[in-house]
C-alpha cells in the first residue's frame, strides 16, 4: 500500500487540487478561490523537477481547461509559462524562506491570471476587473499551508 501511494502521490495531489478547483462554493467566497492547481504544481516542481515540469504543466492545463469549460489551450499555457519560470529558477527559489517564495508564487499567480485575462480577451473581449487579481493574494496567503503539507506527504511516503 505504501509502495503504490509513493507512486502516484504526485498524481493524487495533483487530482485534488483539481477537485479543489473546480468545487462548488458560495458566491461569496468563490472571487477569493486560491489556484490550487498552480500551488500543487508550483510546490512539486520546487521539490522534485525532474519528475514535475512543463508538460505535466501543460497536461494539468488542458484537464483544467475542460472543467472549467475555458477555450482549450488558455490554461495550459498560462500554467506551463509559470511552471517553466518557476523551473529555470528552482535552485535559487528553494534557498529562499518560505514567506519569500509565497511572495514569489504570487508574482507567479499574478502572471498566470494576467496570462489567462490576456488570452480571454482575445478570444472573447472581456474586460479586466480588479476582482480578477483576488485569487493571487488568496494563493500567496495559502502557499506556506500547501508547502508544509505536501512537504510532510513527501517526506512521509518518501517520494522521490
Amino acid at each position: 500500500m505504501n509502495l503504490s501511494l509513493r507512486q502516484h502521490a504526485i498524481t493524487l495531489s495533483l487530482l485534488v487540487a483539481l477537485m479543489l478547483q473546480i468545487m462548488p462554493m458560495p458566491i461569496l467566497v468563490d472571487p477569493y478561490r486560491p489556484d490550487w492547481v498552480l500551488l500543487v504544481l508550483a510546490y512539486w516542481t520546487l521539490a522534485l523537477p525532474q519528475r514535475v515540469n512543463v508538460g505535466v504543466a501543460f497536461l494539468n492545463g488542458l484537464v483544467l481547461d475542460v472543467l472549467l469549460g475555458t477555450a482549450l489551450g488558455v490554461h495550459s499555457l498560462a500554467l506551463s509559462l509559470v511552471i517553466f519560470i518557476l523551473a529555470a529558477n528552482y535552485q535559487r527559489l528553494r534557498n529562499y524562506s518560505v514567506w519569500q517564495q509565497a511572495f514569489m508564487v504570487g508574482l507567479l499567480a499574478a502572471l498566470y491570471h494576467l496570462v489567462i485575462f490576456w488570452l480571454q480577451h482575445l478570444l472573447t473581449d472581456i474586460y479586466f476587473l480588479f476582482d480578477y487579481l483576488w485569487p493571487v493574494l488568496t494563493t500567496m496567503l495559502f502557499w506556506p499551508w500547501c508547502f508544509a503539507i505536501l512537504r510532510k506527504i513527501r517526506r512521509q511516503l518518501k517520494v522521490s
